[in-house]
């Protein structure tokens, strides 16, 4: 069966679908030698070509998918290539042969915190589309006083320039008494540019420092430092891929590796995964 070009160039893990759409309207894309143009569908055994170099893919059942949360630190850019030079978050990356990282989501380069990556394109698309209403947390330590009226005003929704935002929660999480450098924990759905520093600085709020906890129901985990990335647990994975109705697709990183070799033996049982979640 057929499938739009830009889905199965996701599924390869080459961007998000919204950037190969890019690719495609820019005429990089071409399908059994003819350049393609957005609509256009694509079948297992045509022959896909970006920039000219031949795309191996796979179709949806045969993926073995991985996931991984990274700590990101400030001064990192949530881009594969810097035109200024600085550090991306794909730099401190494991390497992959054959796929790519896809980032769901994005992070200013002065917020820290948790940032997922994953081989599979469609589930970083559908992790990243508003109607699946993940919830984004974040700590946030701001200068200035958060008055019962800007709380209200903040949960209600704020008129920014690109339309409605609001929180979906917001609660105390310690500081000083009066109103400098305190720090709060709030949570929204969706993530649209600078968001969070947005929606506080329209009530004359100054984000001091910015650091997302969790994604979904995955927190940031204690013990992974700044600059380091951890597989995602199997069940969290297995919950994270259910969530967005993507439930045959349940082996990532060594874990899958494992159980997709019992599969093929027949009788074996699977050696136990070892795994330093530090490595790169």
């Amino acid at each position: 069966m057929s499938e739009k070009l830009q889905k199965v160039l996701a599924r390869a893990g080459l961007g998000s679908r919204r950037e190969l759409e890019t690719w495609i309207s820019d005429g990089r894309v071409s399908v059994n030698g003819r350049i393609a143009t957005l609509g256009d569908r694509a079948e297992a055994e045509d022959t896909i070509r970006v920039d000219g170099h031949i795309i191996r893919t796979q179709a949806q059942d045969e993926i073995v998918s991985r996931v991984i949360m990274y700590h990101k630190p400030a001064g990192e850019v949530c881009s594969r290539n810097d035109p200024e030079g600085r550090p991306t978050v794909f730099d401190n990356l494991p390497r992959l042969k054959g796929m790519r990282w896809v980032q769901v989501g994005r992070l200013d380069i002065n917020t820290s915190g948790l940032l997922l990556f994953t081989t599979d394109g469609e589930l970083a698309h559908r992790l990243m589309h508003p109607s699946n209403g993940f919830v984004r947390e974040y700590a946030v330590r701001v200068r200035g006083e958060l008055t019962p009226e800007k709380r209200k005003a903040m949960l209600d929704g704020v008129m920014l320039e690109d339309g409605i935002s609001r929180f979906k929660s917001i609660s105390d999480a310690g500081g000083a008494e009066e109103g400098a450098n305190h720090w709060y924990k709030v949570s929204l759905v969706g993530g649209k540019y600078r968001e969070v520093r947005r929606l506080l600085e329209s009530q004359e709020l100054e984000v001091a420092r910015l650091i997302r906890i969790r994604f979904g129901d995955i927190p940031l985990p204690p013990q992974l430092r700044q600059g380091r990335w951890m597989e995602l647990p199997p069940e969290q994975f297995e919950a994270l891929t259910a969530r967005v109705d993507l439930k045959g697709k349940q082996y990532t990183g060594l874990y899958g590796r494992a159980r997709l070799r019992t599969q093929r033996s027949g009788d074996k049982p699977p050696r136990k995964a070892r795994r330093n979640p530090y490595r790169r």
